[in-house]
């Protein structure tokens, strides 16, 4: 045999070496088989300090829940929302706190509810899906009012709290209808940046608190403004934010037009700079809002047309996830500064807007120094705003004015969960020296000199264990292989031989890096956008299994055609994360939902903007979507609204095809590939009804392609799927859901389906 297989059969690894990359999981068993007596040297980041400390002395069966939720840091993030049961499954607190235990909803059990066939009395919806908790959403929203509630009690503030929710953050109806009926006692109200979320927040808002801001920022036309001044007329607090001082004229000419007293607000472009990611919009290079001199010259226009009084609300924004209230406290100080010199003029100000920026913690870190979190929490942030203004009204001798804020990811991001599945994942094994494929001696012989000078001297340093000269002559030796095989000199055998032997010698130095790839059921571009746009981390956990020690490290990739389509950042620093074996052969996901082999992920704290930036990469639509509440049923809640994902037809039909169209091509073409000619004898006919049979499957299959999801119909979610001539389809139809505008196969014949349409 060969030096070197000599050589790294007895080697060790030497001191300082260990498994590059990041090392939070269990590190690997002692090797054995080629390498025996290799040992691997623990490193001393503090990931790996935990795992070391549990992990490597604990086997799986004494693996606990609590663990897992350090590991994930479930309790950073989670809480008071979402912790891990006894079972080991992702458990949700739908009234936070005050959540008693037999109110908690087990989310494996949303899952199996959700996904199982109609005919075992679940809903037979495919994943990805979206769970929202409208529950949630009510604590966040009622927890957000009692922060201001009682830092203005506690300080003797002389006005009160009223906010209103940025529809920009997730524009869906029933999130934004549940915001108003929620906010209803409260007062609380709607923003809108455009013409279609102004639309939506007129109609919404007719059910809620008459006394509800409508605020209206963005850009705006003629047709803006007047829809506003509509909005007025219909007795909705409407406020007119200018974002640019040309807006003004419009106001004035259109609310004398339409007869309606406008009230107006403006946006101030503020000195105080948030230095973050979030924080481009902020600062006197900000994309909106009104200079120092502009504010000046609206203020001496409406008192020059008679409309001073007009001038109600001061607005600012410093930015998306604001780290500090130290920051915070600058720029509210700086803004009602601006207020106060507004009321001086004679202007009628009743409220101070202090914009969005009220973050949520994404990575558990309590963090100032991070994108992913904020150093303060709903209490910290409340009295802080509360603070700055009194403290610079009071010294004005200004009156106190409403509070306003737009706190829209801190209000949504919790109340929704990506839930998807891992199908498959690759090995990361080395190979064994015996399973190269390829004999060494072959192998060596089969070298140009250069590259067997390297094989030598990589065997040579291999015998005095200087690992260092091992590494340099290992890449020289594959440098040289590849370039043989470039031009022809080397075979296929001999360049993946040298790729084993390169991996058996960084396994056995423990530089072999084992991370896995999990391929996932979903498109990180339609549901993720934030991570590959902005690098944006979210938390990622199992939701089940978490009473078992995750046993290997993994990314996430998912089906799009794109090598961004990954998940390979997480919010532990590291870039990798700890998963579960999936169950079946070669890694692949096999039958069964909680209790069997499926690998079910959820994403959280992606209730705000996910959905509404999420485009149709590679045509992928959205996930399926249903609204869980807690109920006091056994299962401790109920699925109120279920909705399928788009379908192939619908995401088409949005890039401008015409599915109908399409499928009646293809059914076309179905019949000219077919066999016709008339019978002339017994055996003719039956193969004419075979040929007849083989087409009206291939066309009802067809059929159904158009009306299925996009995502893979893995054989977890399967069982609500049949087999039709070689396609995998889901019975369901749009209509179940109360789709007014659905697309459905109805029967028209006993072998073959007709597409008709219905429209509403």
């Amino acid at each position: 045999m060969p030096a070197l297989a000599c050589c790294v059969d007895a080697a060790t690894i030497p001191p300082g070496y260990a498994l590059t990359g990041d090392s939070y999981l269990p590190l690997p068993e002692t090797f054995s088989g080629n390498f025996p007596g290799t040992n691997v040297v623990t490193t001393t980041n503090s990931t790996t300090s935990f795992i070391d400390s549990h992990q490597s002395i604990l086997p799986s069966s004494h693996w606990s829940p609590s663990l897992s939720e350090s590991l994930y840091k479930i309790n950073g993030w989670g809480a008071p929302y979402f912790s891990v049961n006894s079972s080991g499954n992702i458990s949700v607190h739908p009234h936070g706190l005050n959540t008693l235990p037999h109110q908690e909803i087990d989310l494996m059990k949303v899952v199996k509810k959700v996904s199982e066939p109609k005919s075992s009395g679940g809903l037979g919806l495919p994943l990805p899906l979206i769970v929202r908790l409208p529950d949630v959403l009510k604590n966040r929203l009622e927890s957000l009012q009692y922060a201001f509630d009682s830092a203005i009690k506690s300080q003797g503030y002389d006005s009160h709290y009223q906010g209103v929710y940025p529809v920009k953050c997730n524009q869906d109806r029933f999130i934004v209808e549940d915001v108003v009926e929620f906010g209803s006692a409260y007062r609380f109200g709607l923003e809108a940046g455009s013409k279609p979320e102004l639309l939506l927040a007129m109609s919404c808002l007719c059910k809620g608190s008459p006394d509800a801001l409508l605020i209206c920022n963005g850009y705006k036309d003629a047709e803006y403004i007047s829809l506003a001044l509509v909005a007025r007329k219909l007795h909705l607090n409407t406020v007119i934010v200018l974002e640019q001082e040309e807006e003004l004229d419009l106001v004035i000419d259109i609310s004398r037009k339409l007869d309606v007293r406008p009230v107006i607000g403006m946006r101030a472009k503020l000195r105080t700079k948030h230095a973050g990611h979030f924080g481009a919009t902020s600062g006197e290079k900000g994309k909106f809002g009104l200079t120092t001199l502009q504010i000046l010259r609206v203020a001496k226009k409406l008192e020059k047309v008679g409309m001073l009084d007009c001038l109600q609300l001061l607005h600012f924004h410093i930015g998306s996830q604001i780290p500090t209230t130290e920051l915070l406290a600058d720029g509210v100080g700086e803004a009602t500064q601006i207020y106060c010199e507004l009321v001086r003029l004679g202007a009628g100000m009743k409220v101070i807007d202090v914009g969005g920026g009220l973050g949520i913690d994404y990575d558990g870190s309590h963090s100032a120094n991070s994108d992913n979190s904020v150093g303060y929490g709903l209490e910290e942030y409340a009295s802080m705003v509360v603070q700055a203004i009194r403290f610079a009204c009071d010294r004005k001798l200004v009156k106190h004015p409403v509070i306003c804020s737009e706190s829209g990811r801190a209000l949504v991001s919790h109340h929704s969960i990506l839930i998807f599945e891992a199908v498959s994942a690759t090995a990361a094994e080395a190979p064994s020296v015996s399973s190269l494929g390829v004999d060494l001696e072959y192998f060596v012989e089969g070298l140009t000199d250069e590259a067997r000078a390297d094989y030598h001297n990589l065997t040579t340093a291999a015998t005095r264990r200087d690992f260092d000269t091992c590494l340099v002559h290992a890449n020289q030796l594959k440098n040289h292989c590849v370039e043989e095989f470039k031009e022809g000199n080397l075979g296929l055998e001999h360049l993946a031989a040298v790729d084993g032997l390169c991996e058996i010698l960084a396994k056995a130095m423990g530089a072999f890096d084992p991370v896995r790839t999990y391929h996932v059921n979903l498109s990180v571009f339609t549901s993720i956008p934030d991570f590959w746009g902005i690098g944006q981390q979210f938390p990622i956990v199992p939701i089940h299994k978490l009473d078992q020690r995750p046993g290997v490290k993994g990314v996430l990739s998912d089906l799009t055609c794109d090598s961004d389509g990954k998940v390979d950042k997480f919010i532990s620093g590291e870039s990798s994360l700890p998963l579960h074996e999936l169950e079946g052969k070669g890694g692949s996901v096999n039958g069964g939902s909680s209790g069997g082999g499926g690998y079910y992920l959820g994403m959280f704290l992606g209730g705000a903007y996910q959905e509404a930036l999420g485009g149709l990469h590679n045509l992928f639509g959205g996930p399926s979507v249903v609204r869980v509440s807690q109920s006091d049923g056994p299962h401790s809640f109920a699925v109120t609204r279920a909705v399928p994902g788009l379908s192939c037809a619908e995401v088409l039909r949005v890039m401008q095809h015409e599915p109908e169209f399409m499928f009646e091509t293809l059914k076309h073409r179905i019949e000219e590939c077919g066999h016709g000619g008339s019978s002339e004898d017994e055996q003719e006919d039956v193969e004419e009804d075979t040929n007849e049979m083989a087409r009206a499957t291939l066309v009802s299959g067809l059929a159904r392609s158009f009306h299925n999801m996009p995502y893979l119909a893995t054989t977890t979610t399967c069982s609500s799927y049949v087999s039709g001539g070689g396609f995998c389809y889901q019975e369901y139809c749009n209509e179940d859901n109360n789709n007014n505008n659905c697309s459905a196969v109805v029967g028209g014949g006993d072998d073959e389906q007709q597409w008709t349409y219905c429209c509403a």
